[in-house]
């Protein structure tokens, strides 16, 4: 039986990811989409007046901004590429680093950038931004604006889990890795495509047969890993995949 894919990135993005799937060799496995959080809107875009830079660490920290503010006048820094083009997209000049928090940080301090700088983020962050560009003399603060709730698997991806058949789960984020695999049962032989080492280390013992991590923490290390990931299924379905 060819391997299946579980797509548990939250909505939108999981969609998104789905058809960029289906437009790779290989792509056309059959596909579910669980999302393993739901993002919802929380708090309200504080008084923008004392800052100078905007910081960005998510999509969804872009998309709820725009939502909230009318303010498109205040340029701002973006942890990768896709979270600076949905900034251009919403008419904020940003400045697009490397992919993650560390490299983000990276650039603001040589760059030589002036604060004060308001991060808009979601409830749960893997890196105190605002608390790391203060303590190098860059001040710097934080609003929530958004919250990722953990979701249920969905019937047909639990089942997925427990059956025989090879999945390939890619995996974005270590909350996702967390909602996902954390006391659910998880019989089938699963490859997990993670999308940096701190996805990785949130796979429990024993849930993954192979754990592939792409080159970058971005969408398209991602897609460049996505062959490996396949490779590894079918190898657990014991044949090769056909050319």
């Amino acid at each position: 039986m060819p391997p299946a894919i579980l797509i548990t990135r939250p909505a939108p993005y999981g969609a998104e990811f789905a058809a960029m799937l289906r437009a790779q060799p290989g792509g056309d496995l059959p596909m579910i989409l669980s999302p393993a959080l739901v993002i919802e809107a929380r708090g309200a875009v504080p008084d923008l007046s004392p800052y100078r830079w905007l910081i960005f660490t998510s999509r969804s920290g872009v998309r709820y901004f725009a939502a909230g503010s009318a303010r498109r006048d205040i340029p701002g820094y973006a942890v990768g590429y896709a979270t600076a083009d949905e900034a251009r997209r919403a008419g904020i000049d940003a400045i697009s680093c490397s992919g993650d928090a560390q490299d983000l940080l990276a650039r603001v301090v040589a760059d030589g950038a002036g604060g004060p700088m308001l991060h808009l983020r979601g409830a749960h962050t893997a890196a105190d931004v605002a608390g790391t560009l203060s303590a190098a003399g860059i001040p710097a603060h934080e609003a929530v604006i958004y919250a990722q709730e953990t979701a249920p698997l969905t019937e047909a991806a639990r089942m997925c889990l427990c059956g025989d058949r090879p999945v390939i789960v890619p995996v974005f984020s270590p909350r996702s890795a967390a909602a996902v695999f954390d006391g659910a049962r998880h019989d089938a032989p699963t490859v997990v495509l993670a999308i940096s080492d701190a996805v990785a280390v949130r796979i429990p013992d024993g849930a993954a047969r192979e754990i592939i991590v792409a080159d970058r923490p971005d969408t398209a290390a991602m897609l460049r890993a996505w062959p490996r990931a396949l490779a590894a299924a079918y190898r657990l379905e014991g044949t090769e995949r056909a050319e």
